[in-house]
C-alpha cells in the first residue's frame, strides 16, 4: 500500500505520527483503534473518532481494530454490539479480522492483578463505594488511606482469589492500586482496579466471572496487548493517561503513545449516552433509530448518506480544546450530498384540489420531467397529466398579500414541466373552507423553455387519478433550545424537548413513480425538501421521512458572519 503521510500535516495528530515515523518509534508502524463499551448506540461524536482512527491508519498505512470495552455487564448487551458493528460497516470502514472484546482479555488481566499483588502495588479494601469516594479527598486537600491499605501480600492473594470464587456480597470489597493518596491527581488515589458483580451475568461470558475490571484498570492493558502504536482518546483521558502509565511500568510492558483530542459537542443535540437511553427509557423518542436522535442509525433512517457525514468528520478536524459545532453544518454536507445523488419526485403532503375547466376530461398526457438536473445521465421520467390535479395548500391564497407570487384568483402561473394555469372560481365547503379551486390553461404553454409569459412562481403538482397516497413523516431537531442542558435549576434536559418535533401527515398525494420506493431511498421531493423511504413502508402504505429541508441554514449563517 502506498503510504501518502509526505503531505502537508492537517492536524496535530498527524503531526505527532509522522515525526514518530520518522524517528523509528514502534518501528514506524501506525496501529490505531476504536474501542467503545457496548451500552448504547452509536452518536455522531463517535462518527468523528471513527472517522479519525479509521482514516489515520489508512492514510498511513497502518491497521485500526475494532474493540469492545465490554466491562460492565449491568449495562452492556449483544444488541448494542451488532449496532456498533452495523454503523462502523455503514459509515465505509472495516476492522477486516481483527475484532477484540476486553472480555478475551479478562483471565491476562486477572494474572496481571495477582503480579500487582506479589509486588505490593495492590490490596483488597473493603470499604464501600460511596466510603471510598468519601475518602479520596478533593483538589485541595489529599485523600484518606485504607484501614486495609496495609494488608499482606498473602492475605490480599486469598481474599482475591475468594473475590474471583464469589464468595463475597457484591459492593463488599474492591481490589485497588497502592499508588498515592495525596497525589494531586485525583486518579493515582488508589483506583479501583476491580469490583464484585454478581446480579446480572456477562452477555458474553455468562457467569463465569463475578469479578469486573475497572475502566482505568482494563483500558491500557488492552492496548498495549494489542500492540497499539497511538491510542487516541477524547480530552477527558487526559489526566487518566498516568494511570495507565502508572500500570504498565508496574507490570514492565509496551507503552502505546495515548493522544488526546476535544470531542464532538454540537448545537441542539446531547451526546451522553445516558440522556439518549433516557429519552428512549422514557419513550421520549421511537427507539435509538428515531430520525431525530443524534445516532447513526437515527441519521440513517432519517437520511443521512454516510459520505456526507465522513466529509463532516473531515471539514471539522481535530483540536485540543472544546467547541461547540453548528448542528447546519452537517445538514449542510448531508444536503450537498443529497443533491447530487437524489432523484427528484413530485409530492403534495397538503393537496388543495385543482380542476382545470378547460381541459379535456378523458385525456391523459405524459410529460417528460428531469430526474436529476444535477446528473444529466439520469435521464427523463414521464408523470402523467390530467383534468384534475392536486397542488399544495399553501401555494394559493385568496386574498394574497404583497410578495405572494403563488396561485390566486385572477392570477396566472406555470406548472412545474407542464403548462400556465389560470384561476378563476374558488369553490368553498359549507364551514367557508376552500375545497377546490377552478382554473383554465392555456395549451400553448406546455414548452417551459421557451416561456415568453416568465412567471414570477412554478407550483408542483400530482395528477388526481393517477397519484397514490403515502404518509410523510415531518421531523424538526427535538430540542428548542442550542443548549439542551440549559435547564432552569430543579429541571432536567427533557424541558426543551420541541412538542413539534415530529408531526405525521397521512393522506399525501405523490406521482406514481414512487409506488415502487424502496426503504431507505432517496428522494427530492420539489420544492419541499429531502426524503427517504422509512422501513415502516409496506406494499400499499409507503412512508417517507424528512431529511432536511431545501434552505441550507449554514450558507445563511456563513454569509451572516462574513459581513461587518
Amino acid at each position: 500500500m502506498e503510504n501518502n503521510y509526505s503531505e502537508k500535516p492537517v492536524d496535530f495528530i498527524r503531526e505527532i505520527i509522522r515525526q514518530d515515523i520518522a524517528s523509528g518509534r514502534f518501528g514506524a508502524r501506525v496501529h490505531t483503534r476504536f474501542p467503545p463499551e457496548p451500552n448504547g448506540y452509536l452518536h455522531i461524536g463517535h462518527a468523528k473518532a471513527i472517522h479519525l482512527n479509521f482514516e489515520i491508519a489508512k492514510e498511513f498505512g497502518g491497521k485500526c481494530n475494532l474493540r469492545f470495552d465490554d466491562t460492565n455487564p449491568a449495562k452492556e448487551e449483544s444488541e448494542y454490539v451488532e449496532a456498533i458493528k452495523q454503523d462502523i460497516k455503514w459509515l465505509g470502514y472495516d476492522w477486516e479480522d481483527r475484532l477484540y472484546f476486553a472480555s478475551d482479555y479478562f483471565e491476562k488481566m486477572y494474572q496481571y492483578a495477582i503480579e500487582l499483588i506479589k509486588k505490593g502495588k495492590a490490596y483488597v479494601c473493603d470499604l464501600s463505594p460511596e466510603e471510598i469516594r468519601e475518602d479520596r479527598g478533593t483538589l485541595t486537600q489529599p485523600g484518606k488511606e485504607s484501614p486495609y491499605r496495609n494488608r499482606s501480600v498473602e492475605e490480599n492473594l486469598e481474599l482475591f482469589k475468594r473475590m474471583r470464587n464469589g464468595e463475597f456480597p457484591e459492593g463488599s470489597r474492591t481490589l485497588r492500586a497502592k499508588i498515592d493518596m495525596s497525589s494531586p491527581n485525583l486518579n493515582l488515589r488508589d483506583p479501583v482496579m476491580y469490583r464484585i458483580i454478581k446480579k446480572v451475568p456477562h452477555y458474553r461470558t455468562g457467569n463465569k466471572w463475578c469479578i469486573y475490571p475497572s475502566y482505568d484498570w482494563a483500558h491500557g492493558l488492552e492496548d498495549s496487548i494489542e500492540g497499539i502504536t497511538h491510542s487516541l482518546c477524547s480530552l477527558e483521558y487526559e489526566n487518566h493517561r498516568p494511570l495507565y502509565d502508572w500500570f504498565l511500568d508496574q507490570l514492565g510492558l509496551y507503552h502505546p503513545r495515548q493522544i488526546e483530542f476535544a470531542r464532538l459537542n454540537m448545537t441542539y443535540t446531547v451526546m451522553s449516552k445516558r440522556y439518549l437511553a433516557e429519552l428512549v427509557e422514557r419513550k421520549i423518542v421511537n427507539g435509538w433509530d428515531d430520525p431525530r436522535m443524534p445516532t447513526l442509525a437515527g441519521m440513517r433512517r432519517a437520511g443521512y448518506t454516510p459520505e456526507a457525514i465522513r466529509k463532516f468528520c473531515k471539514h471539522i478536524g481535530v483540536a485540543k480544546t472544546d467547541s461547540v459545532v453548528d448542528i447546519e453544518l452537517l445538514e449542510h454536507f448531508v444536503r450537498e450530498h443529497l443533491n447530487k445523488i437524489c432523484q427528484r419526485k413530485m409530492v403534495v403532503i397538503n393537496p388543495l384540489k385543482l380542476v382545470i375547466e378547460n381541459y379535456p376530461e378523458e385525456k391523459t398526457e405524459q410529460l417528460d420531467a428531469i430526474n436529476n438536473p444535477e446528473n444529466p445521465e439520469e435521464g427523463k421520467r414521464k408523470i402523467p397529466f390530467s383534468r384534475i390535479l392536486f397542488i399544495e395548500r399553501d401555494d394559493f391564497m385568496e386574498n394574497p398579500p404583497e410578495k405572494f407570487y403563488r396561485l390566486a384568483p385572477g392570477r396566472e402561473v406555470r406548472l412545474r414541466y407542464a403548462y400556465y394555469v389560470k384561476c378563476t372560481q374558488v369553490v368553498k365547503d359549507e364551514k367557508g373552507d376552500i375545497k377546490e379551486i377552478r382554473c383554465v390553461y392555456d395549451p400553448d404553454s406546455r414548452n417551459m423553455y421557451s416561456d415568453k409569459k416568465r412567471s414570477k412562481a412554478i407550483i408542483h403538482w400530482v395528477s388526481a387519478i393517477h397519484c397514490i397516497d403515502v404518509e410523510v413523516r415531518l421531523y424538526e431537531r427535538l430540542f428548542l433550545k442550542k443548549d439542551p442542558l440549559d435547564v432552569p435549576e430543579g429541571s432536567d434536559f427533557t424541558v426543551n424537548i420541541n412538542p413539534d418535533s415530529l408531526k405525521i401527515v397521512t393522506g399525501c398525494k405523490a406521482e406514481p413513480s414512487l409506488a415502487d420506493a424502496k426503504p431507505n431511498d432517496r428522494f427530492q421531493f420539489e420544492r419541499l425538501g429531502y426524503f427517504v423511504c422509512d422501513p415502516d413502508s409496506a406494499s400499499g402504505h409507503i412512508v417517507f421521512n424528512r431529511t432536511v429541508s431545501l434552505k441550507d441554514e449554514w450558507q445563511k449563517i456563513k454569509k451572516f458572519f462574513s459581513h461587518p
